[in-house]
């Protein structure tokens, strides 16, 4: 982990961008150009650029193996955690450079939370889970209503205000998740990163959360991975369709067209998108 300083202010992103970038007048929260990310010897994702706006979902979606998990790893330098994982290119987090020199890891990771595919509460309480994060950076005073206002937030408060000391553990698979997001969400965060949320959960807690992310979109960016092509279509304002080359060497993902959903989903601009979308492939 590197010692230097922690990101600074944030600032406007420099003006630019490429046609792979649409409606680029949008706030900004990352700019994405030509990433590569390589574990060891292989090549798992190449060339992928594009731009997330604030107060937004965006989607990435496509077949297995094609990076989408990897490259959501990027945004909030999870990849670093990963032996000989090396990211190439360059992310922009409100103007500055994640992979910088003097960025804290740490920092960008509370700024930048991430919700897995499995729900993984701690084994701990409802309470001592929302408030692990708080505690960690230093936080004594005003913890109960820190802990309040995230669950109400992810939309669990009512089902456990009665019963915070209750294990975390003992909760719904669908809750477990909500109280994942809560967590994520009691160190103050910009962006929310969500890694299949819902691909472990029934139908019911699925479209608990799918609601629960278009209510948080008002005070969060959100990316989500999903293989759940009707879920992005429902929940994303965005989506990068991504898919895979299978060589002899290995398997690499690349970004092939990314913007608006709607766009996405019914008038996509390339065959490998409409191929994927309507079931031909992947």
């Amino acid at each position: 982990m590197q010692t230097s300083t922690a990101l600074p202010p944030l600032v406007k992103p420099a003006e630019g961008g490429t046609s792979e970038r649409p409606e680029a007048d949008r706030e900004l929260v990352f700019s994405v150009s030509d990433v590569d990310v390589h574990y060891g010897l292989s090549h798992a994702v190449t060339g992928v650029t594009f731009d997330i706006g604030a107060n937004e979902v965006t989607a990435i979606i496509g077949p297995s193996g094609c990076g989408k998990s990897t490259l959501l790893r990027c945004f909030n330098r999870m990849n670093d955690l990963v032996p000989g994982a090396r990211v190439g290119g360059t992310i922009l987090y409100k103007g500055h450079d994640v992979y910088g020199d003097g960025v804290n890891a740490t920092e960008v990771r509370r700024r930048i939370g991430m919700v897995f595919q499995k729900p993984n509460p701690f084994p701990k309480s409802i309470y001592d889970n929302v408030a692990f994060g708080p505690r960690l950076n230093g936080m004594k005073k005003g913890l109960d209503d820190l802990v309040e206002k995230s669950l109400t937030s992810a939309a669990l408060w009512d089902e456990v205000k009665d019963k915070l000391n209750r294990s975390g553990l003992d909760l719904s698979g669908g809750q477990q998740q909500r109280l994942c997001i809560a967590r994520a969400i009691a160190v103050e965060p910009d962006v929310i990163l969500m890694d299949e949320p819902c691909s472990a959960l029934d139908p019911i807690a699925t479209a608990r959360i799918e609601d629960l992310m278009d209510e948080l979109k008002r005070d969060y960016t959100i990316v989500v991975v999903t293989h759940n092509m009707q879920q992005a279509a429902r929940v994303s304002d965005m989506t990068a369709f991504m898919s895979v080359d299978v060589k002899e060497e290995g398997r690499t993902g690349h970004l092939v067209e990314f913007g608006r959903t709607e766009q996405i989903f019914t008038h996509p601009s390339d065959p490998r998108t409409e191929g994927y979308i309507t079931g031909r492939f992947g």
